[in-house]
């Protein structure tokens, strides 16, 4: 039986995960349309596993209510097979044990949406736990599985509503390309300054690296020391930005106090955009942060870190906005791909290349989605 509410109140649920092995990103943009939802007195709660690695607290710090969904024993392993998701195995558990497990929240919450960011969970899923008055917002990257979704939103480069035609309802409204990408305000924000700071820009003066919230296999380090075969100019000046729970982070701490350059090592940064806005190059991964750096028209240096990335980097790399190198050959490519990218013209063609991708504005984009789809949907400012 669903929990009674007033029916004056607008409520949305979201089912996302974080973990060391799928990193903090799916969590991070579904915190930022959460965000935005919340100033609109939008009331949102956070359906998350207990994984090693998730961002739980994070989620709470926020001001968001978090049902914790308690870890499976080894019979509940995801299964294998014909029609089952790639990552089936990021769950935790099997579908089935999750949907059990959520049924129960989600009926009690009565949400008026329910948004679901998550590689391992489909159509199957979706249609068990799904009460009859909510709608569905599916946030994916993969397009290569089935949703029962009112709304569904996928941010990357290159991808085509062609791509979901046989996974989605007809009536599915789709948000599909990187102007729908879910960035904080305050990236939209900085981005006037950050173009116009680039145009006066002569070298690489500030890198920012960045390779996710967690780096569990330390690439961060590998990175590091291919620096040291570069010709970064003398007075550059490195940040190495890490999360609180990466497992390597002393020992990049480490590394980074011998480098023949200025540099700092900061974890769970507040203020992204800022830094962004006044790095000339950065070098992260082809994750959720490529438009971030896209939208304050910041050069990258893009690493493959996951299968998923892949398209996403070669995408880029075509628009001329970044220069990918392979995850295997950091060590000979990225010392080269810093020498591409050294001259203040080099470094300002992928700029305006980037810029010219998106202007920051996907979360008003899709809040207007989700408002517009409940029954007092209010002002969006």
């Amino acid at each position: 039986m669903s929990a009674q509410r007033d029916n004056s109140s607008r409520v949305v649920a979201f089912r996302v995960d974080a973990s060391l092995e799928m990193g903090t990103g799916h969590v991070m943009r579904c915190l930022t349309l959460a965000r935005a939802l919340s100033q609109q007195g939008v009331t949102c709660h956070f359906l998350c596993r207990d994984h090693t690695g998730h961002l739980m607290g994070a989620i709470e710090a926020n001001g968001f209510s978090v049902h914790a969904l308690s870890n499976a024993d080894s019979n509940g392993s995801a299964p294998q097979g014909t029609g089952v998701p790639a990552h089936a195995h990021w769950l935790g558990a099997s579908w089935q044990q999750d949907a059990e497990q959520s049924r129960s929240i989600i009926q009690d919450i009565g949400p008026d949406w329910l948004v679901v960011d998550h590689y391992a969970l489909d159509a199957r899923w979706e249609n068990a736990v799904l009460p009859e008055a909510t709608r569905l917002l599916v946030i994916d990257d993969l397009a290569d599985r089935p949703h029962a979704a009112d709304a569904l939103l996928d941010q990357n480069l290159g991808r085509q509503a062609e791509d979901y035609e046989h996974l989605v309802p007809g009536h599915c409204h789709l948000m599909i390309g990187p102007q729908y990408a879910l960035l904080r305000p305050e990236f939209a924000q900085w981005r006037p300054y950050s173009l116009e700071r680039r145009e006066h820009r002569r070298e690489c003066q500030e890198l920012s690296i960045s390779l996710g919230g967690v780096d569990k296999d330390n690439v961060t380090g590998i990175v590091l020391n291919a620096l040291q075969q570069s010709d970064l100019p003398a007075r550059c000046h490195v940040t190495v930005i890490m999360g609180a729970t990466a497992p390597w982070l002393g020992s990049v701490r480490e590394q980074a106090a011998k480098l023949p350059w200025s540099t700092e090592v900061v974890v769970n940064v507040d203020d992204m955009a800022r830094r962004m806005a006044n790095a000339d190059l950065a070098i992260g991964a082809a994750g959720s942060t490529s438009w971030e750096r896209c939208c304050l028209g910041l050069p990258t240096i893009l690493l493959v870190l996951a299968s998923n990335q892949r398209e996403v980097a070669a995408s880029l790399e075509r628009q001329g906005a970044a220069i990918v190198v392979p995850a295997g050959d950091i060590s000979q490519a990225l010392p080269l791909a810093l020498h591409t990218l050294a001259s203040a013209n080099a470094l300002d063609q992928a700029s305006r290349y980037s810029a010219c991708l998106l202007d920051g504005q996907g979360t008003s984009r899709a809040l207007q989605v989700v408002l517009s789809g409940m029954k007092r949907s209010g002002n969006v400012e």
